[in-house]
Formats: C-alpha cells, structure tokens, sequence
C-alpha cells in the first residue's frame, strides 16, 4: 500500500514538473503584424528601459541601455551601454549572425557556448546562458529571453532567469528606437 502511494506521488511530482516545461514556441506568433526584422530594428540607436525583478516579483533593481548597433552583410553587432539605479555600469557588446530568415546566432563576452534565436512574425525567442557575476561570485544562469515588436519604434522585453530549472527572477525592458 505504501509503495503504491510512493509511486503515485513520484507520478504526480513528474507530471507537475513536466506542465512546467512545456512552452509556448515562437511559432505561436507566425501572424502577428508588425514582423520583426531584428537587424533592422537593432541597426542605429535603440534607447531601453529595464528592471530585474527577484522570485517574489520584488523589484531588485532598475536600469537604462543605450544601444549602437552596426549591420554588416549578414552580421549584426549590439554595443550595449547600461547604466543600473545603484548607479554601476556594465557594457555588452553582442555578435549576431543571421543563419536563415528565422533563425540567428549570437556570441558576447560573457555568454556561455553562444545564443540561439527564432523569430517568427513579432516576436523573437533568445536562450542562452550567461555568466553572471554577483558579489565577487560568477554563476550560469539560463535566459529564456522573448522579444514583441509593437510598432516600427517600440519593442517589449520579457526575460526568464533561471538555474537548474528554477525561476531566479524576470527582466522587463521596453526599447524605443531612434528615428
């Protein structure tokens, strides 16, 4: 009898944590007007406005990137300036590299094994995982990172952080590009 408890609680536990996998793919947005062209929107000066939010929905902490990207052929390069509300900066400067008309690649300093991303109408999905570095200490944390272009000047951010599976916080950023 208590095997059987056992072994309906280990099924229980397995089917909770896999519905916490399942996500919705970038394929979801294949008609969502405008289409983002994330060279295109990235190509000049890009303005954005963020905050890191703890497990709790907390807001941790809040910042502002200045963004110059650069478009060659099929390579688009983001030179991201951030300046946070304790009043530190960071810098990122990303390699992004167009691989089809959905799929792109991208490589930063502090990315670990590169990113991978797909669009599909206006939205795009980025995952990787980068090397965070929190009091003196650097920890691999796993980004599932979605874009929403709303107009030709504004794109919403979402960002999932997480570490073996477990949510750590969110990233919101809004962008407005420059005309």
């Amino acid at each position: 009898m208590i095997r059987i408890r056992f072994a309906a609680l280990v099924a229980a536990f397995a089917a909770i944590l896999l519905a916490g996998c399942t996500s919705i793919g970038p394929d979801a947005y294949q008609a969502e007007k405008p289409v983002l062209d994330l060279f295109r929107y990235f190509e000049g000066t890009v303005q954005g406005w963020g905050m890191f939010t703890d497990r709790s929905g907390k807001v941790v902490k809040r910042f502002t990137v200045a963004i110059k990207g650069t478009v060659a052929g099929d390579t688009l390069t983001l030179d991201e300036d951030f300046t946070y509300s304790d009043a530190t900066k960071s810098r990122r400067v990303w390699t992004i590299v167009r691989q089809d008309a959905n799929r792109y690649a991208g490589t930063a300093p502090d990315v670990i094994g590169g990113a991978k991303g797909e669009a599909r109408g206006n939205a795009l999905r980025w995952t990787y995982v980068l090397a965070l570095e929190v009091d003196g200490t650097t920890y691999r944390v796993d980004f599932d990172d979605w874009m929403y272009l709303q107009d030709d000047t504004v794109m919403l951010n979402r960002s999932r952080m997480s570490k073996l599976g477990f949510t750590l916080g969110e990233l919101t950023l809004a962008f407005r590009k420059s005309p």
